[in-house]
């Protein structure tokens, strides 16, 4: 399982990114995918998650603010963050709960005031 993703960058309090991941594994569109954030000095935390069905569950602090959605002919999971918030600000990596071990290379969102 290899996961990459992209999209992160540095952006004023209140803009919007779009983040992706693309997942080398072959059961993507039958498995769970998740997004995860680790800000400095603190553990991470799950953001969001989207099942093979399309349901989706969001921690609170991303709760109306973002859209996790997948591409299954892609491989590719996506994370929509609107409105976003200095405490947003984290190295955000996708995750696939089958494979528990594994973390791929996040991306870096800073979210300046």
């Amino acid at each position: 399982v290899q996961l990459q993703a992209s999209g992160g960058g540095l952006v004023q309090a209140g803009g919007s990114l779009r983040l992706s991941c693309a997942a080398s594994v072959s059961i993507f569109s039958t498995t769970t995918m998740s997004w995860y954030r680790q800000a400095p000095g603190k553990q991470r935390e799950l953001v969001a998650t989207i099942t093979s069905g399309g349901g989706t569950n969001y921690a609170n602090s991303a709760k109306g603010r973002f859209t996790i959605s997948r591409d299954n002919a892609k491989n590719t999971v996506y994370l929509q963050m609107n409105s976003l918030k200095p405490e947003d600000t984290a190295v955000y990596y996708c995750f696939v709960p089958a494979f528990p071990t594994t973390w791929g290379k996040g991306t870096q969102v800073t979210v300046s005031s």
